[in-house]
């Protein structure tokens, strides 16, 4: 079984590139918000406002997904994919809660930087926003792309065998 994602480690200060025994897959998005350098060289091109930006970001973060693969480097793959995911799941949040806000309530300090409820409920989903739920579309079908990449796969393996 894979090891969880470590929220312990200061990744303010890691550059999981020179690192990479230290990173953890985890489940879903975890950490994408956190991993450095891969934080600062993806966030830049991460929109999905509209399809037409979710276009040209999809197909930006894709390019990188396949260059950090070219280069071996499993975590800037990972992180990629993790964007695209995040692409995707955003773009379905706005299209279902005009504004974004999915619970309610605040996110308790002890949880901050973690996704999911932690116990709040969901508030009511408003009607669909077509423009949204369209960008979703586009980063749904680019993270599925990546996810079954047979070169993302293998090296997600020897990441998992290598370091857990």
């Amino acid at each position: 079984m894979a090891r969880k994602f470590d929220y312990t480690l200061d990744y303010a200060q890691l550059d999981l590139r020179a690192c990479p025994g230290l990173y953890r897959v985890g489940v879903g998005e975890q950490g994408v918000l956190l991993v450095q350098p891969y934080k600062g060289e993806l966030l830049p091109h991460w929109r999905f406002a509209t399809p037409e930006l979710a276009q040209v970001s999809s197909q930006t973060i894709s390019a990188m997904f396949l260059a950090y693969l070219e280069a071996g480097d499993f975590v800037g793959a990972d992180m990629a994919r993790k964007f695209l995911q995040m692409g995707y799941t955003r773009a379905r949040r706005y299209a279902n809660h005009r504004g974004g806000k999915k619970y309610a309530g605040p996110v308790p300090d002890d949880q901050k930087g973690r996704s999911g409820a932690h116990g709040r409920p969901e508030l009511p989903r408003t009607e669909a926003d077509p423009q949204k739920a369209q960008a979703a579309a586009i980063f749904k079908a680019k993270w599925d792309e990546a996810a079954a990449n047979p070169e993302y796969r293998r090296l997600k393996a020897e990441h998992r065998a290598l370091y857990g």
